[in-house]
């Protein structure tokens, strides 16, 4: 815990800085924009670039059942916390709602569309959820997106699929595969150039979006000052406000887990650094059965404002119904992995005695 404590800070005269994510082509497309941004405020200073596959991007397992968001970050917080590079770009939607002591999040940058949308296997007509037959199977890794797609639309079938954005849209379109169509994030699509692939946008209120979904963040070492100004200047304040108040009520909802919370955030500007915030929240059974929605709407004018409406929301989900789902939430989610550590050490113990028997 002393190396967290007390982060390797480069001296702040450098002029070079590197910049890491993961290694999937979406997180390098983004990372390449942050760079190109930065590089462009900044042309005195050098910026380069650096990759790592992570714990997240080798496991087929859903996050739901691994309990937390910090295997898409571990690996890559290791390295900045150790010096070898000096920013991270992440997803905010990929972003633990508690950072480990020693980092801090130095920006958030402008959203893309938060939306979901669908994404219908080629040759096929359908347009829209509505449209297809009944029985129609939609891939979908998020237990946020089947909680809320099962409430609306209980004769479609969910199944899970894995890998990134293009392994996806190839399962999708394998002739012999069993998707219908995939459910995906909008912003994710445009940004490695397959926005064309979309078949409709899903929004609010037919499925609330995920809590920073759409907006890069931008990690630092705590007490890296020169590395926060710089990444500072990429905030996208009104971005940040409603990011910040989305974090903040999935924070006092889910304690670092993958739950069936949702939301939508709107901010009507009034000046600079203030406006209205108008944020939604909910909280969904797995079985889509029971649904907690509630909407604030609050006048803010700082982040720690936002943070504020977003607690209060949160403390108000909570107090309506959506308690008793998360605990519900949280006993499914130990049961099936109890189910799956029992089916993972009996396929051990008989690759063991097959291995015993031919040899």
């Amino acid at each position: 815990m002393a190396a967290l404590d007390a982060p390797n800070v480069p001296d702040a005269s450098r002029r070079k800085f590197i910049l890491a994510s993961r290694a999937s082509k979406l997180a390098q497309i983004q990372t390449d924009s942050v760079r190109d941004a930065l590089q462009a405020a900044f042309p005195e200073l050098d910026f380069e670039t650096s990759f790592m596959t992570t714990e997240g991007d080798k496991t087929a397992q859903a996050l739901y059942l691994l309990g937390g968001k910090a295997l898409w970050t571990k690996e890559l917080e290791v390295a900045l916390r150790e010096g070898a590079v000096d920013m991270l770009v992440h997803c905010c939607k990929d972003v633990p709602t508690v950072l480990p002591p020693g980092y801090e999040l130095a920006a958030i940058l402008e959203r893309e569309n938060p939306v979901d949308s669908l994404v219908v296997k080629k040759a096929l007509p359908y347009k829209t959820l509505e449209e297809l037959p009944d029985g129609s199977v939609v891939g979908t890794s998020s237990v946020r997106r089947v909680a809320q797609l099962r409430r609306r639309f209980p004769k479609l079938v969910f199944m899970d699929v894995g890998g990134n954005l293009n392994t996806r849209v190839a399962k999708l379109d394998a002739p012999d595969g069993p998707y219908t169509a995939l459910v995906l994030a909008k912003a994710g699509m445009v940004r490695v150039g397959m926005g064309e692939r979309i078949t409709s946008d899903i929004g609010p209120p037919t499925l609330f979006y995920a809590v920073g979904q759409g907006a890069l963040t931008i990690e630092i070492r705590g007490g890296d000052d020169r590395a926060r100004e710089l990444a500072g200047t990429l905030t996208h304040w009104q971005t940040q406000y409603k990011c910040l108040a989305e974090r903040a009520c999935l924070r006092m909802l889910e304690g670092g887990c993958s739950v069936p919370v949702g939301v939508d955030s709107q901010l009507q500007t009034r000046g600079e650094g203030k406006g209205v915030l108008k944020i939604t929240g909910c909280v969904t059974s797995l079985d889509g059965q029971t649904h907690v929605e509630h909407t604030l709407t609050e006048e803010v004018a700082s982040p720690d404002d936002a943070e504020r409406v977003g607690q209060q929301l949160a403390k108000t989900l909570l107090e309506t119904g959506a308690k008793a789902i998360l605990e519900d939430v949280t006993r499914d989610r130990q049961k099936r992995s109890g189910e799956l550590k029992s089916a993972s050490e009996a396929a051990k113990i008989e690759a063991t005695m097959e291995g015993t028997a031919s040899s």
